[in-house]
């Protein structure tokens, strides 16, 4: 069954480009395309889509629009998921959309666009109640709060790896195979993660990339 999303840009040319590549890919239904966050809220509360694909600035304050309106949405409606694409790196931004909760938000730089897998594959994580964190966030991220020793949690520099990975999305098999591990030894390293970062089971949260939020939100 295709995914019936709302798209919200306030610049018609990257509106419509965008609801093009969606639907020409089969798998996505763009019930409406709207230019602001009220039009958005509005648009949502009357299609009940399945997922929002949002900018994060946009009228009528154009600062982090995207992103306020991805929690009223949340809130109002928790089974439709939302992927905020940003123009900017900033780590700030991101722990920001996820700060009360993970799961059915997505993080992606505006500039996955054009790479289909990887929005429709964000599309259909957040559709599901998960969620994604662009890998070059993950890494920007990681790069300027990352320790010079060990976290102050106890994470391993192996852990640390694995943390990485996990941010992205990635499962236990691909994470083993980019590490040259076993499945097995990923379980135990992913178990051991959210032990010392004090994570326990939580409905609808996305322990995956809520580690690495934990973790970075101890370095700020």
């Amino acid at each position: 069954m295709s995914t019936r999303i709302v798209l919200a840009e306030d610049n018609y040319l990257v509106r419509e480009g965008t609801r093009r590549l969606l639907e020409d890919s089969g798998d996505v239904v763009v019930v409406d395309a709207v230019g602001d966050a009220t039009a958005l809220r509005a648009s949502v509360a009357e299609h009940l889509p399945d997922v929002v694909v949002t900018d994060i600035r946009m009228p009528p304050d154009h600062q982090l629009d995207g992103i306020v309106a991805a929690h009223d949405i949340r809130r109002a409606h928790p089974t439709v998921g939302v992927v905020v694409l940003s123009q900017h790196l900033e780590d700030d931004y991101a722990l920001e959309l996820f700060r009360h909760g993970t799961g059915g938000l997505a993080y992606l730089l505006k500039e996955r666009i054009g790479d289909l897998a990887q929005i429709l594959h964000a599309i259909a994580e957040v559709r599901a109640g998960r969620s994604v964190l662009d890998p070059e966030v993950v890494d920007a991220l990681i790069a300027t709060r990352m320790p010079r020793r060990v976290s102050d949690h106890g994470l391993t520099p192996r852990e640390l790896d694995v943390l990485h990975h996990m941010a992205q999305g990635k499962t236990n098999g691909a994470i083993a195979a980019d590490l040259y591990l076993s499945e097995s030894a990923i379980e135990k390293h992913i178990n051991s993660i959210f032990s010392k970062l004090g994570l326990r089971e939580e409905p609808q949260v996305h322990h995956r990339v809520k580690a690495v939020l934990t973790y970075l939100e101890h370095h700020r």
